[in-house]
């Protein structure tokens, strides 16, 4: 499991943009089946196997792409002590790897005489799913015989109710640039977005007073969730008026609330 991780951590497939998907999915098909997994197949980016007997289907299902590093060293796995290190050890290729490798240990157990577990290796989690689960799902291709699918996202072990609903945006402010000593002569669109921005803020305070009475710990984790700004971008230099300026806002959305 080590082995297979560091491998997989060594390729940079972050996303945005989507690097490098193919050089993941073949190293992953090419584990399956060394490991001897059944039905092991490639569906565009996807990697699909399963291992066991009859059509009842535990589901373990998990993405190999990755949030953009901040630094190519990320991608250099290294070990200290007991911890794994570099960009994907957590979220979520360490978990690729534990649910390969118990799949093929409960087959070789014997626990897999009645039903199966299928594997779901995907592309594009980070980025909603267009070219794996989304994809999948729109061929017939996900979810078979399903009774549960469980997924090794980097949590604190906790059994929760539900995943929250999202909305995401990008708000972008237009303005006119001009050169810093004829400022009077453009429009500065990061100004014209700071009231948007404070705004939204008013309205973070109130949202986030919002707690779902579920299954979720810790407690500090029941609050609804609006953040403001995950990526923000403005203008062309420090000496013109920036034309435009453009941000995120995050919406995370408990059971409970009325949209």
């Amino acid at each position: 499991m080590l082995d297979l991780t560091k491998r997989l951590i060594a390729i940079p497939s972050e996303n945005p943009p989507g690097n490098q998907y193919e050089d993941c999915a073949r190293t992953l098909f090419d584990e399956l089946g060394r490991l001897g997994f059944d039905d092991v197949r490639r569906e565009c980016g996807c990697v699909l196997a399963s291992v066991g007997t009859g059509p009842r289907t535990l589901y373990f299902s998990g993405h190999y792409d990755v949030v953009p590093a901040q630094n190519h060293d990320q991608f250099q796995p290294r070990v200290e002590g007991a911890n794994l290190f570099g960009r994907g050890s957590s979220d979520m290729k360490s978990g690729l790897a534990a649910m390969i490798h118990a799949a093929a240990a409960a087959r070789d157990e014997g626990l897999l005489e009645t039903g199966r577990i299928g594997i779901v290796l995907v592309p594009d989690e980070e980025t909603a799913g267009p070219k794996g689960s989304r994809d999948l799902d729109a061929r017939g291709l996900l979810g078979s015989d399903g009774v549960g699918m469980l997924t090794p996202e980097p949590t604190g072990g906790v059994i929760w109710n539900a995943n929250r609903g999202a909305i995401s945006l990008c708000a972008t402010m237009r303005g006119k640039p001009a050169h810093v000593g004829r400022q009077f002569e453009g429009v500065n669109a990061f100004e014209r977005a700071v009231p948007a921005m404070a705004r939204l803020l008013d309205v973070k305070k109130e949202v986030e007073l919002r707690e779902t009475q579920y299954n979720i710990a810790p407690a500090a984790a029941r609050k609804s969730i609006l953040m403001v700004g995950g990526r923000a971008e403005a203008g062309t230099n420090f000496n013109v008026t920036p034309d435009f300026c453009s941000f995120t806002i995050d919406r995370r959305i408990n059971p409970e609330e009325n949209l």
